[in-house]
């Protein structure tokens, strides 16, 4: 421990103006030492404390700036405001961007959810008439939807359009000639025809709606288009249930 005196303190400040002195905690002033630099208006610092106080005020404005530039958890793209707790009536649109549930594309989500539950219903049925290929088939267009539905997300391109073996021309082709393809006319959907007929063409007339949910999604003012392969998916989407159909009128699903 060492001893601060006022004889010490007379020779070191010397010529020296000061407005504080600082000290080690374990050093003891005297009396006289005190009386000295409180005539002198010198402030007694104790150096831990000192270091303690900057400490503390570095860690403060540490938070300050971790406070400013925290990435908040969520952001409302509309407006740029931002939450810690999503609110109800909002979803996230990509990463931690939220939107009102009524943009269209989360409409569209909607849709494409939709269509995959009618497609395990018909399914449902075909199960119950035991007819496979059927089933096997919509496993196939199950697949197909869930992957747009993956690239609508994500944001990631559909590079190639293969469904039940057939190419997009191909399907457009079959569709348009079913006669040459399948033997059979153009279908009018009629009750008579059966029950996994009108589901399918359920499926066909519903696939319609979802790409019409698709181009409020991603046609622009100018009327650009900014994900022409997911419109095209769900255009030859509806061709193939149709295909299907002209498949099971011509017996090929026996």
């Amino acid at each position: 421990m060492s001893v601060l005196t006022e004889y010490s303190l007379r020779s070191e400040l010397r010529n020296k103006k000061l407005d504080e002195y600082i000290v080690s905690k374990d050093t003891l002033i005297t009396p006289s030492a005190r009386q000295y630099l409180k005539e002198k208006n010198i402030k007694i610092v104790i150096k831990e404390e000192q270091e303690k106080e900057k400490k503390n005020i570095s860690n403060d404005i540490n938070n300050e700036d971790k406070e400013k530039y925290m990435i908040p958890k969520y952001v409302f793209m509309n407006s740029g405001g931002y939450f810690e707790k999503k609110p109800e009536h909002m979803t996230q649109l990509l990463g931690n961007k939220l939107v009102y549930k009524t943009h269209p594309r989360i409409v569209l989500r909607g849709k494409l959810d939709s269509l995959e539950s009618k497609i395990l219903e018909v399914q449902i049925l075909a199960s119950k008439e035991k007819n496979e290929k059927i089933i096997k088939d919509l496993d196939e267009i199950m697949q197909f939807v869930r992957n747009i539905l993956k690239s609508e997300v994500l944001d990631e391109k559909i590079n190639d359009l293969i469904l039940l073996g057939m190419n997009e021309s191909e399907m457009r082709e079959m569709s348009h000639y079913p006669k040459k393809y399948f033997n059979v006319d153009h279908i009018l959907p009629n009750y008579k025809m059966g029950e996994l007929v009108i589901a399918l063409n359920s499926l066909r007339s519903y696939s319609r709606e979802v790409e019409i949910a698709a181009l409020h999604a991603f046609k622009n003012e100018e009327g650009e288009i900014s994900r022409n392969d997911i419109i095209q998916c769900l255009n030859r989407l509806s061709s193939c249930f149709y295909i299907m159909m002209c498949k099971y009128v011509a017996g090929q699903y026996k």
